[in-house]
């Protein structure tokens, strides 16, 4: 079989101080069509070349494209999803899987990953970070305090957690339904593996990390959300010079409690969904393919509605009110 040849090649640019400090990663374009970070970071590289920013200590790496094939076609993907199964491979059979094989060691010669993407539909830009902190089978996790006091230095008013932990749930769903029936990409969707992004990888190897929805894709503001992001992280943590961001004063703070797959064509919504729109318990949210119905099972927020999804991929996601900075005021951090 004939090997398959990609014109592409992988860039990073990286800064290091004598001074020792974290050692921190920033990267854009994961997929091809939010190219926010890509201009963000871009700026920040041609800032310390001419010396307006400056670095005070420790190591900084900018990725501006990720995936330089889906990058080139103006897509989300160049042939499946980078931020799905992001894990390097000796069986190599898509360009993402070179991607990976790139890109995890990269991540992994750093404690800090700010990762930088948009969305499809409208809403406002939003941080998605790790668990609390736990020895669970799922995602492991010790750093907590300092991911979360990073995120609510980022700039932006909403917080969101649980995507492993319930993608995790949604994929023994799928298992269950695929079990008597399923070509080879369905399985492999049916894996927890799945789940597994840039910033699930970098948790595993001992970092922390978070995802920065900067906005919709074409929103004009969404470039000046990534790059302030990228600066308050670096002056908070140190990196360059700066006075150190306030945490936001209000943040609303959301989980994850539910993942709702497309299993039909014709499964439709029964309305335009934005995410962060607003649902009460038992609110009418879509219609499947067959006539039933898909209801809210609680108070909350839906999340990354997706209108385009193909049967089998995530169709959107369901939020409830999260405490955690709530028990982190009280606990006086």
């Amino acid at each position: 079989m004939n090997k398959k040849i990609y014109p592409h090649h992988f860039q990073s640019n990286s800064y290091s101080s004598p001074q020792s400090g974290s050692s921190v990663i920033i990267t854009g374009a994961v997929h091809g069509n939010e190219t926010c970070g890509t201009l963000a970071i871009r700026r920040v590289i041609a800032e310390l070349e001419e010396g307006s920013l400056q670095l005070l200590a420790g190591r900084l790496t900018l990725v501006p494209v990720c995936n330089p094939l889906a990058y080139q076609l103006g897509q989300r993907e160049g042939e499946r999803n980078l931020n799905r199964r992001l894990i390097p491979t000796n069986d190599v059979q898509e360009f993402e899987d070179h991607v990976a094989n790139w890109l995890c060691p990269l991540l992994a010669q750093h404690d800090v990953l700010l990762d930088l993407h948009s969305f499809r539909g409208e809403g406002e830009p939003f941080v998605l970070i790790g668990p609390e902190n736990n020895r669970g089978p799922i995602e492991s996790f010790s750093h907590e305090k300092h991911e979360l006091a990073m995120a609510m230095r980022l700039g932006v008013h909403r917080l969101v957690d649980g995507w492993l932990g319930t993608y995790a749930r949604g994929v023994q769903r799928r298992q269950e339904r695929l079990a008597h029936n399923a070509d080879a990409k369905s399985v492999a969707n049916a894996n927890t593996q799945f789940g597994v992004g840039t910033t699930e990888y970098m948790r595993s190897t001992g970092g922390y990390a978070m995802t920065l929805e900067c906005g919709q894709h074409l929103d004009p503001q969404a470039p000046e959300v990534a790059y302030t992001a990228i600066v308050n992280s670096l002056r908070h943590l140190g990196v360059i010079a700066g006075a150190a961001p306030e945490a936001v004063a209000e943040m609303e703070a959301l989980r994850i409690y539910d993942v709702i797959d497309k299993l039909h064509e014709d499964d439709s919504f029964v309305r335009e969904w934005r995410s962060f729109d607003v649902l009460a318990q038992g609110e009418l949210i879509g219609i499947r393919a067959d006539g039933s119905e898909v209801r809210a099972g609680q108070d909350g927020r839906i999340i990354f509605p997706d209108v385009g999804a193909r049967a089998g991929e995530e169709w959107f996601y369901l939020t409830m009110p999260n405490p955690r900075l709530t028990d982190l005021a009280k606990a006086g951090a």
